[in-house]
C-alpha cells in the first residue's frame, strides 16, 4: 500500500528537465528522479568526489527518502527522491554582487575541475544553480551531473558565459552594473550583445577574444548542424576529458584575475558623511538590541536599506538569519566582502532598490520568484529608508507604511526610522522638489499611518530630536 504525502507543491521554476522535478512537501525540499536521473544519481552517490563536496558544504546537503510518499503528476511513481537541505533565503543572480557572482563562478568551476577526472560533467551552466548560506556559495542543482564522455563539449557552457562569465565581464572591463542585464532576460546575457558591446580595441580584453567572439563564431557556424554532428567533429579533432579539464582550469585563471572597475559612489562613504552624532547612533543600536530581543527569536529579519550592515550584525546575534538589501551594488561588495572574511553564515546581502524590488520572471513571470513573494520576514528593519522612498522617489507616505508593513508575515515586528522634514538629510532631497509637493511629509501623519496598520509598543526621539524610532507589531 503507498501512503502519500498530499501537500506536495511543484517548484514553479523546475519544469526544464523532465527527469528531475523539485517539489515541496511538509516544509521539506525534495527532487524527484525518473529512472535515467535516480541511474545517474546512484553513480553519483558512489563516486569519490562528490561525498567529498557534500561534506565541505559546497554541495546542498542531499539524502535519499522513500520515493512512494510521494505523488508525481502523472500517477507514474518516481524512480527516486531526494531530499535537501532549505536554503535560507532564495535569491537570484541580478541580487548579488560582483564579488558574490564571482565566488558563485569559481565554486561552479571548483566543482566541474571536481566531477570530470571522475568521469562526470555538469549538464547545466546556469547561475541559477547556485545559491547562498550567508556569505558561502552552495552548489544546489544536483540533478545536473550526468557522466562525462569524450568528444561531447560542456554542455552548460552556453549557460554558463550569459549568467555568469559575461556579466562579470561586462561589469570588470566596462564598468556597467551587470544587475540589470540578468534581471531583464532568464537566459542572461546571449554573446550576440556582448560582441556590439565589445568592438574595436575592446575585443583584445582579457576573456573576450575566447568567449565572446570566438564563441559566437562557433556557435554561427553550427548553427545548422546537429548535436551529434559536433560532437563527431570534437572527437575528430581528438577533443577529451583532459582537453575540458584544461579549459575549465584556464576559466577559473582568468575568472580569479577579473576586478569591478573602481566605482565610487556617495553610499560607499555613507557612514562617514551621514548627519548622525554619536549619540544618536548609539541610541539608535540600543533601540534596535532592544527589538530584537523583545518577543520570540525570529527566523528572519529583513534589513532594508542595509549600507554598511551595521544594524544587520546586530540582529544577526538574535535571529536565526538576517537578508540585509543595499541598493548600491558597490557598497553591497563592500559588505559581502567583510561577512565573507568572517566566515558569516547568517548574513545575506543582496543588491536591491526598494522602489523597484526584483519582480517574479522567467516562464509565465513564475519561473524567478518576485521578492516580494520571496520575503516575508518575523522581524523588518526599516532605519533610514522612509525619507528615500517617500521624497527622494515620490512614493506616497501612505503606501510606504503599507509595503513595510507587508515585508512582515503575520503578527511579525517592524522597527522604523522616521527622518523628519527639517532633517538635514530630509531637507537635501527637498530641496530639489517643488514646494509643497510633500505637504503630509510629517511626523504626525507618519505616527497616524503607522497606528493604522500596527500596534506601536515602542517610540523613541534621538537626541538629534530630527529623526524617531518605533518598534510595532504588524496588525497587531
Amino acid at each position: 500500500m503507498i501512503v502519500s504525502d498530499t501537500d506536495v507543491r511543484v517548484e514553479p521554476g523546475s519544469f526544464r528537465d523532465p527527469d528531475n522535478q523539485v517539489f515541496y512537501s511538509g516544509g521539506e525540499v525534495l527532487r524527484g528522479l525518473r529512472a535515467r536521473a535516480a541511474e545517474q544519481w546512484q553513480a553519483l552517490a558512489a563516486s569519490d568526489f562528490f561525498p567529498a563536496l557534500l561534506a565541505a558544504g559546497k554541495v546542498c546537503g542531499t539524502e535519499p527518502v522513500e520515493p512512494a510518499r510521494f505523488p508525481t503528476p502523472d500517477g507514474t511513481p518516481w524512480a527516486a527522491v531526494l531530499r535537501h537541505e532549505r536554503i535560507p533565503f532564495v535569491s537570484h543572480p541580478y541580487e548579488w554582487s560582483f564579488g558574490m557572482l564571482r565566488d558563485a563562478t569559481l565554486l561552479h568551476l571548483e566543482i566541474l575541475r571536481a566531477a570530470l577526472p571522475a568521469g562526470f560533467t555538469t549538464k547545466d551552466g546556469s547561475a541559477y544553480n547556485l545559491q547562498w548560506r550567508g556569505a558561502r556559495p552552495v552548489f544546489i542543482d544536483v540533478g545536473s551531473f550526468e557522466p562525462a564522455r569524450d568528444g561531447e563539449p560542456w554542455a552548460g557552457y552556453r549557460q554558463f558565459c550569459q549568467t555568469m562569465l559575461y556579466p562579470l565581464l561586462l561589469t570588470a572591463h566596462l564598468g556597467v552594473d551587470f544587475q540589470p542585464w540578468l534581471r531583464a532576460q532568464v537566459d542572461g546575457i546571449p554573446p550576440e550583445q556582448m560582441r556590439r558591446l565589445f568592438g574595436g580595441a575592446r575585443r583584445l580584453r582579457s576573456g573576450v577574444p575566447t568567449h565572446v567572439h570566438l564563441h559566437g563564431a562557433l556557435q554561427r557556424r553550427h548553427a545548422t548542424a546537429s548535436t551529434s554532428e559536433v560532437q563527431a567533429e570534437l572527437r575528430t579533432a581528438g577533443y577529451s576529458r583532459e582537453l575540458a579539464l584544461a579549459a575549465v582550469r584556464r576559466i577559473e585563471r582568468l575568472v580569479r584575475r577579473l576586478r569591478p572597475a573602481a566605482a565610487t559612489t556617495h553610499w560607499v562613504d555613507y557612514q562617514r558623511t551621514c548627519t548622525y552624532s554619536g549619540q544618536d547612533r548609539a541610541a539608535k543600536e540600543r533601540f534596535v538590541e532592544v527589538a530584537l530581543a523583545d518577543g520570540p527569536r525570529p527566523g528572519l529579519v529583513l534589513d532594508l536599506g542595509a549600507n554598511d550592515g551595521r544594524y544587520a550584525r546586530i540582529a544577526a546575534r538574535h535571529a536565526g538569519y538576517v537578508v540585509a538589501v543595499e541598493q548600491d551594488p558597490a557598497v553591497v561588495d563592500q559588505l559581502y566582502a567583510t561577512l565573507r572574511a568572517g566566515y558569516e553564515r547568517r548574513i545575506l546581502p543582496l543588491v536591491m532598490d526598494l522602489a523597484d524590488p526584483s519582480p517574479g520572471g522567467g516562464w509565465r513571470g513564475v519561473e524567478r520568484a518576485g521578492f516580494t513573494a520571496r520575503a516575508r520576514a518575523d522581524l523588518v528593519l526599516a532605519l533610514a529608508v522612509v525619507h528615500h522612498l517617500a521624497i527622494g522617489r515620490n512614493v506616497p507616505l501612505a503606501e510606504v507604511v503599507d509595503q513595510l508593513a507587508a515585508a512582515c508575515a503575520p503578527g511579525g515586528r517592524l522597527v522604523v526610522e522616521f527622518v523628519h522634514p527639517d532633517d538635514p538629510m530630509a531637507r537635501r532631497l527637498l530641496a530639489n522638489k517643488p514646494a509643497g509637493l510633500f505637504a503630509d511629509y510629517h511626523p504626525e501623519e507618519f505616527a497616524r499611518l503607522l497606528a493604522a496598520r500596527c500596534r506601536v509598543q515602542r517610540r523613541v526621539e534621538l537626541p538629534c530630536g530630527t529623526r524617531t524610532l518605533y518598534q510595532a507589531v504588524v496588525g497587531g
